[in-house]
């Protein structure tokens, strides 16, 4: 019988698998201690598979969950008994989840009925809203409430965790595997000159312009709660933005949801110098990203990925689980507020010491080294 440490990573969407992937590669480099598989679900098809493609992840189960108009329910069950069947054949020592998504919510579930510890990767954000996000507040929390050890990215978030009873020996701040994974692409991107110029050949194909050359203005939004009148609201802001400074350029990879799509079209196609494109790669969303003047967006992850290059940020949302940045002064929440949307833009655009204030590169969120900590971590729980 192997006295190996069984572990199972499991995780669904692109940002899941984004942050996950440095931490299967380095639980990989000791197969003398871990017996390492890699279960996916799904949930996000296409744009999970590109990041799989992109890290050389090859999942050893993939559960294949994504229908066509699924909803949170159906997510759930499916991830429920996928896994419940799995855990049959296959009986880890613990599985590693990723922090806020549907699929984890789901996994920790059947990971607790099936009696398999859990390690919670991302552990303690919180806004204190159960509906913003949602359902990612409801999701993380779950996953929190069953989790054996929690592996919280900032002292925040250990102390949210702390405050909610869990205990503090099961607590470990490790700063976010998110930078792990920014910092292996940056490198990539800086230092290998033929794979930069792969990946500038798929950002032109996708853009009318010089955008090296150019000042622009990276977007995002995809987020539930922002569906309907927020997002119209957000477009709107755009194109006024558009018109008002028409020597800078929008860039928006438009997220695959019908409730994205369709208000960005009606609104926003005509806008010569706003750039709706396919969403794109992790290597060429970090290029952009390198590049951009200013950051505009609704996503969690871009909040930590950011600051670590510099770029200031303006956050589509009225509150954040991610208190660091905006504390660090490179995150500024302006809601899905017309105005007030326009108005940090502007500021950011016009007043050079405001975006100087801004884009200093502040890093709270860890050091690049989160992954080899949470190894140790769990090496020291072998016998537990």
């Amino acid at each position: 019988m192997s006295d190996k440490m069984k572990i199972m990573l499991v995780f669904g969407t692109r940002p899941e698998a984004i942050k996950m992937a440095p931490l299967l590669h380095k639980l990989r480099e000791y197969p003398e201690i871990f017996d390492v598989k890699c279960c996916v679900t799904a949930q996000h098809r296409q744009m999970l598979d590109n990041v799989l493609e992109t890290f050389s992840i090859t999942p050893d189960y993939d559960l294949d969950i994504m229908k066509a108009g699924q909803d949170l329910t159906d997510i759930t069950s499916n991830v429920l008994t996928a896994l419940r069947d799995l855990f049959k054949t296959e009986r880890p020592d613990f599985i590693l989840v990723h922090g806020d998504t549907s699929t984890t919510m789901a996994a920790s579930m059947a990971s607790f009925y099936a009696g398999i510890k859990i390690g919670h990767v991302e552990a303690g954000l919180r806004t204190h809203n159960l509906y913003a996000p949602f359902p990612e507040e409801f999701n993380r929390k779950m996953a929190g409430m069953v989790a054996n050890l929690h592996f919280a990215p900032t002292q925040k978030s250990a102390q949210n965790l702390i405050n909610e009873g869990v205990d503090s020996q099961k607590i470990f701040i490790t700063g976010n595997s998110v930078i792990d994974a920014l910092y292996f692409m940056t490198d990539k991107l800086d230092n290998d000159a033929d794979f930069t110029v792969k990946i500038d050949h798929e950002i032109n194909s996708q853009l009318g312009f010089d955008w090296q050359a150019s000042q622009y203005i990276l977007m995002t939004g995809h987020r539930r709660e922002n569906f309907g009148v927020n997002f119209i609201n957000i477009c709107r802001a755009i194109k006024h933005l558009s018109v008002k400074y028409p020597s800078t350029q929008f860039i928006y990879p438009v997220h695959l949801n019908p409730n994205v799509i369709k208000p960005v079209n009606d609104i926003l196609a005509d806008c010569p110098n706003v750039h709706l494109i396919k969403p794109l790669n992790y290597e060429p969303f970090v290029r952009l990203l390198s590049k951009s003047h200013i950051i505009l967006t609704d996503s969690g992850g871009i909040q930590e990925e950011a600051p670590s290059l510099g770029k200031p940020v303006l956050v589509m949302r009225d509150v954040t689980e991610r208190p660091e940045a905006v504390d660090a002064g490179t995150v500024k929440l302006v809601g899905a507020d017309y105005e007030n949307i326009i108005r940090h833009v502007s500021m950011l655009l016009d007043d050079n010491a405001y975006y100087q204030s801004m884009s200093g590169a502040h890093n709270p969120y860890g050091d690049g080294t989160t992954a080899e900590q949470i190894v140790k971590i769990l090496e020291n729980h072998k016998a537990d």
